[in-house]
């Protein structure tokens, strides 16, 4: 608890100086229409956006068993100084953004949700990201939590606590999608409110995980999303809704609703399909139709969390039912407290059945993403 209390300090104090603005001070670099993706290169880190992160989620099974296990692991940076801002001394402490991670496992059948966190400055060499995606070279880590791209292609990661372990190799079958409209995914009306946006919507993943001393050989599908930005919230937005959607017949489906502060959803909010011949259509606010059907309220944090849902997307003739694998999964950290957990999906589209599985994530439910204005 001391050490959770420590993260959750020093998570403030990283909200506090992202959000402040000093006029003396050179700016963080807007994310806006016309940024050309170019890959290895965008894998890299971005350290003239303030804000960044890396992430994995997936639904896996123990090939003995059959026991089913979502997983997620995301590597975040927040910057905390533009790199063009003078340096105050040469202290190995003045670093220009914090490093911290998140790591979670669902025991789907045990009903039980696992997680754990790591915050580090990186000034000593123990975290860090590095701007070019080298094959066998680490891209993003805290200590042994690691992300690696490999020569083929593929991407290794590994994360280890006292209680959980995950090493695994996911490899991509499908190229990057990229989000949004002319590189920039808009998230409101406001000047600079976007992020650059791109996903691996089908990775297949084999490795290994544990849980308090159980392992297994695991395997299944992940996702992984890459974003940027320098504020993607504005005033007026409290939060948001994101739905990532494998479905079994090869296609996948993005989707976010940004929700604003007096109700409702905002027009920026949009989407991605991604069709099984790896086909993209960008999808806009009006042809989504968000309806929570089912809410599940923290004991610790006192969210309360919608994790049912219907979508109907009436352009594509298509109707979702969604269910969380577990009520439970919330990352109850502090000032970042949010819901990230595996989901079923079901439903028809075009008169056909669809099935899937994916990951929903719910922020703003227990407090306010200041550090993303």
């Amino acid at each position: 608890m001391r050490i959770r209390r420590a993260l959750s300090l020093l998570l403030a104090v990283v909200a506090g100086l992202s959000g402040r603005a000093d006029a003396q001070e050179p700016a963080w670099r807007q994310a806006a229409p016309g940024w050309r993706y170019e890959f290895p290169r965008d894998h890299g880190a971005h350290p003239d956006f303030k804000t960044e992160w890396w992430y994995f989620t997936g639904n896996v099974r123990d090939a003995a068993t059959g026991r089913a296990y979502g997983y997620e692991l995301t590597f975040f940076r927040q910057g905390v100084t533009p790199p063009a801002a003078p340096r105050a001394g040469a202290s190995r402490f003045a670093v220009s953004d914090f490093k911290f991670a998140h790591f979670a496992i669902t025991e789907i059948d045990g009903r039980r949700f696992h997680y754990d966190s790591k915050l580090a400055r990186g000034a000593f060499g123990e975290a860090g990201f590095a701007e070019a995606a080298r094959p066998g070279e680490r891209l993003a880590w805290i200590d042994d939590w690691q992300l690696t791209p490999q020569a083929d292609g593929a991407w290794r990661i590994e994360a280890r606590t006292k209680t959980l372990a995950l090493d695994l190799l996911i490899r991509p079958t499908k190229p990057p999608v990229i989000h949004g409209v002319d590189g920039a995914s808009v998230k409101s009306a406001a000047t600079g409110s976007a992020s650059h946006y791109y996903s691996f919507t089908r990775l297949e993943t084999r490795g290994r995980l544990s849980v308090e001393g159980r392992s297994a050989e695991v395997a299944g599908l992940s996702w992984f999303d890459h974003e940027w930005a320098s504020g993607q919230l504005d005033p007026g937005q409290v939060g948001w809704d994101w739905f990532a959607l494998q479905f079994e017949d090869g296609s996948e489906l993005m989707l976010y609703a940004l929700r604003r502060r007096e109700g409702g959803i905002d027009a920026a909010s949009s989407g991605t399909l991604v069709e099984a011949n790896g086909q993209t259509r960008h999808l806009t606010r009006g042809e989504i139709e968000f309806t929570p059907r089912r809410s599940w309220a923290s004991p610790r944090t006192k969210g309360r969390y919608p994790v049912e849902w219907s979508v109907r997307l009436p352009t594509l003739e298509l109707e979702l039912q969604i269910t969380p694998t577990l009520d439970a999964q919330e990352l109850a950290l502090g000032p970042i407290s949010y819901w990230e957990g595996a989901i079923r999906v079901t439903g028809m589209r075009r008169g056909q059945p669809v099935r899937g599985s994916g990951y929903l994530e719910l922020t703003g439910y227990a407090g306010e993403l200041k550090s993303l204005r």
